[in-house]
């Protein structure tokens, strides 16, 4: 019954949703459903094209289900992924060397941009005693306003003064992909072993079970022994090189150079996510799967039948309100009632 009431209910009534919107646009609902699932999964290139996407969500997800479960609200995660970028596109543009140098060094340089920038949100909450939510938001403009000063200045390209990009970058620094594919193999383990990695250590670690004890309760595990300031910088550290490494994926593996829209809005789509999977990241990650196919099959619907592709944003929406409505009435629905201790002794 609970699989229902959370799931197959809100899933249907956005469903229905879904077919409304179409059927008001005059579009057959039945052939825009099946562009939607044959535009993500109907062949090896848009398949390949849905774990294009599925990369910087899971890794996205996977950030945001340290900082979570650590009862804190991660709203940076946008900025620590346009940091990573930043930080993979110097890294691509300075080191000499063959390509596994380059790629190596691109890496690592995202992961440490977004864990420098993670690690900022978590000294101005925890020195500054400002909430994680607004200092996110500052510094998610902060980075994309460093990422275009950047492009349109010091990296501009030649002549160009134009915030579409950088120029690319050599061929050394471009991730390989599956001949005829934009999938880039080391792209999708690089995000795998990100993903498993924070499975094993929000479930088989000390550090997890402190992360979980401060989420709980900060004071009563400040009073337990644990470092409770520290516990939050190093899952700010933790989330922004997770989120830093979807970054520098994103230079080196999708786009070849550093653009303003670098995150893509991936960092809002995993707060979604792991609202919905109650901050598991391994549920997270599957979910994942679904929301990158309805965005890459949304494309078709713009090009065959001439519905503006955000309808597949107006579907998930929907489906993450209605499921967050169904568990938090199931909630309270399931809430013990309170009886007072006085009046049962007395009876």
């Amino acid at each position: 019954m609970k699989l229902v009431t959370t799931w197959i209910a809100p899933v249907a009534v956005a469903l229905l949703a879904l077919v409304g919107l179409m059927v008001l646009a005059d579009a057959p609902p039945g052939e825009a459903l099946s562009l939607l699932v044959s535009g993500s999964l109907g062949s090896t290139t848009k398949l390949a094209d849905t774990f294009v996407v599925w990369v910087p969500l899971a890794l996205a997800a996977a950030s945001l289900s340290v900082t979570f479960t650590a009862g804190l609200w991660n709203i940076g995660v946008e900025g620590q992924i346009i940091a990573g970028g930043i930080g993979a596109a110097w890294a691509s543009r300075i080191v000499p060397g063959p390509t596994v140098v380059v790629l190596t060094a691109a890496v690592l340089a995202g992961i440490a941009a977004g864990m420098a920038w993670g690690l900022l949100t978590g000294v101005l909450k925890v020195r500054g005693r400002v909430n994680e939510i607004f200092a996110g938001v500052g510094l998610n403009f902060a980075a994309t306003g460093l990422a275009i000063y950047l492009i349109i200045g010091p990296w501009s390209r030649s002549g160009v003064a134009s915030t579409s990009g950088t120029d690319l970058f050599r061929d050394e620094a471009w991730f390989p992909t599956l001949e005829g594919l934009r999938l880039a193999p080391i792209a999708l383990g690089l995000a795998l072993v990100g993903v498993l990695g924070v499975w094993l250590l929000l479930r088989g670690t000390r550090f997890g079970l402190r992360l979980r004890a401060v989420g709980a309760n900060p004071a009563a595990a400040e009073r337990l022994g644990v470092a409770v300031q520290r516990t939050t910088l190093a899952a700010f550290a933790i989330g922004g090189g997770l989120a830093g490494l979807a970054g520098a994926l994103q230079v080196g593996a999708v786009h070849h150079k550093l653009v303003p829209a670098i995150s893509g809005g991936y960092g809002f789509v995993g707060i979604l996510l792991v609202l919905l999977t109650a901050y598991r990241v391994l549920p997270a990650a599957a979910l994942a799967v679904f929301f990158a196919a309805v965005g890459v099959g949304a494309s078709q619907l713009e090009l065959r039948l001439d519905l503006d592709s955000a309808l597949a944003g107006v579907f998930t929406s929907t489906l993450v309100l209605l499921v967050l409505i169904a568990r938090g009435v199931g909630g309270l629905r399931r809430r013990p009632s309170v009886v007072d201790p006085l009046r049962k002794v007395t009876e």
